[in-house]
């Protein structure tokens, strides 16, 4: 191979920009509790062992109340039927043995009255009867994981003050283990956020995690087979958060073998076989996930490098440029430091930086450091608009990182994004073309005026992103 020494100045690396597509879907991370359908007459052979209208004292009587504070449910009239739901509950809790409906609108009651309420110790109460609710369920309708799922679903999202995230993983893990491909669509994003989490602080090995990787896309793709309406619209925002945070494991050398990075990354080439940038980028990932250059499509890879792609450089840069193509990032970053730190050439000084600050991105996944060196390569070349360019695309794609993918959390980084396209444009002319394709692709995303409004909200007002990006921005809407 001839091309070792390639500078890879302005865009160098091929950014994957995650295309964040975030709308408020909150039936789709707050599920209801499933219950249980009941059986055709004929199969009816196998009734819960506990409590049934049958067994109750009046049995037509106690069927009637059930009924009736169903309707009042539906009515949304919650005291009148609370008060009913407790004579069912005390007599006949497992309905007719076929379904459990009683204990599910028992965690409906429940939920609905700890949002009324701001008495610390009636909350506790109730989250208390909630998963005594749930340990019932599981005791008289057992669904295999559905149960533990279930409460470290609430335990990681509204509780998060009763277990620490390795129990809560724990549980998770449990209830993967139990139901397989059949594990339910609500348990796939806060899991595969743990994931990620127990394998960055060593908690989890890198065997335990390519085991649960495969089965998260094992469940996708099982999920979107054969799904129908809401449960089709459920499991795709499930495809656009998990695949995405998962991409963190190609940090981890060794833990995706050569034919992942073929498969991903080759197609990239074949779509831009002169874009240097391109070929670069394909380059060290297939030589990151250990790909050999006997293998034709990288040969092929080669003869397109060779042929487009052959620029002399010298000294620490060079060095960098080598330590980028073959995969050894911190090589690179610290000969890109140093090439930074002996030029007096300040626009070659704020190459080299956005070069250690797309490596960042793109190769290691550490945002935050990949937004500090581009800030300082703004700080050398202040007309330059390319730092903020690239840290709006670091924003706008972590809708998967701060939140579910879709709705309030993943929408709101849409904002600063706009900050920094706006930032661009302000500085260097010449990025407003760029900065203005990114503001219009992104902007439909911000959230509409009702998800402000409810939040008691209004748009122009000062507002703090949380999440890596930590910073003010002013709130907008797509409407």
């Amino acid at each position: 191979m001839k091309w070792e020494r390639l500078p890879l100045f302005g865009a160098l690396l091929f950014i994957l920009i995650v295309a964040c597509t975030p709308k408020i879907t909150e039936e789709v991370t707050q599920p209801e509790v499933t219950e249980t359908q009941p059986q055709p007459q004929e199969e009816n052979t196998n009734l819960s062992p506990c409590p049934k209208f049958s067994d109750a004292p009046d049995p037509d009587g106690i069927t009637d109340k059930y009924v009736i504070y169903r309707d009042f449910i539906k009515a949304r009239q919650w005291d009148q039927a609370f008060e009913l739901w407790k004579e069912v509950y005390s007599v006949a809790p497992a309905a007719d043995g076929q379904r459990n409906t009683v204990y599910a609108d028992g965690i409906r009651f429940y939920q609905h009255y700890l949002t009324e309420t701001t008495d610390a110790q009636k909350r506790e109460e109730y989250i208390d009867s909630i998963f005594e609710l749930y340990d019932e369920i599981d005791k008289c309708y057992p669904e295999g994981g559905y149960i533990i799922a279930r409460k470290a679903f609430d335990l990681y999202y509204k509780y998060t003050d009763r277990a620490s995230k390795d129990e809560v993983f724990a549980m998770f893990k449990e209830a993967m283990d139990m139901d397989g491909l059949k594990t339910p669509d609500f348990v796939i994003n806060p899991f595969t956020a743990l994931l990620v989490e127990m394998h960055e602080q060593e908690k989890v090995s890198d065997e335990e995690a390519k085991k649960y990787e495969e089965q998260i896309r094992a469940i996708i793709a099982e999920g979107l087979k054969d799904c129908e309406g809401v449960a089709c619209d459920r499991w795709k925002v499930i495809e656009e958060y998990a695949p995405s945070r998962l991409q963190y494991f190609e940090t981890v050398k060794g833990f995706y073998d050569c034919d992942y990075y073929m498969d991903k990354y080759y197609p990239d080439f074949l779509a831009a076989q002169q874009d240097c940038d391109v070929i670069r980028t394909v380059y060290s990932r297939l030589k990151w996930g250990m790909c050999t250059e006997v293998d034709e499509r990288f040969k092929e890879l080669i003869r397109a490098g060779n042929e487009h792609c052959v620029v002399e450089t010298v000294g620490p840069a060079k060095i960098a440029y080598n330590c980028l193509q073959e995969a050894d990032y911190q090589c690179a970053i610290d000969g890109f430091i140093e090439a930074a730190n002996n030029t007096d050439d300040m626009e070659k000084k704020g190459q080299y930086l956005l070069i250690v600050a797309k490596v960042y991105q793109v190769h290691l996944r550490n945002f935050s450091k990949s937004r500090q060196f581009a800030l300082d390569a703004a700080e050398v070349r202040p007309n330059w608009g390319e730092p903020y360019l690239h840290i709006g695309r670091l924003y706008a794609s972590s809708g998967p990182l701060c939140g579910p993918g879709r709705g309030w959390d993943s929408q709101i980084v849409v904002w600063p994004a706009i900050d920094m396209w706006n930032k661009a444009k302000q500085v260097d002319p010449e990025a407003a073309a760029e900065a203005n394709k990114w503001i219009r692709q992104y902007a439909q995303y911000m959230p509409k005026k009702e998800d402000v409004f409810i939040r008691n909200l209004t748009a122009g007002d000062s507002f703090f992103v949380p999440c890596w990006i930590q910073r003010s921005t002013r709130i907008r809407t797509a409407d």
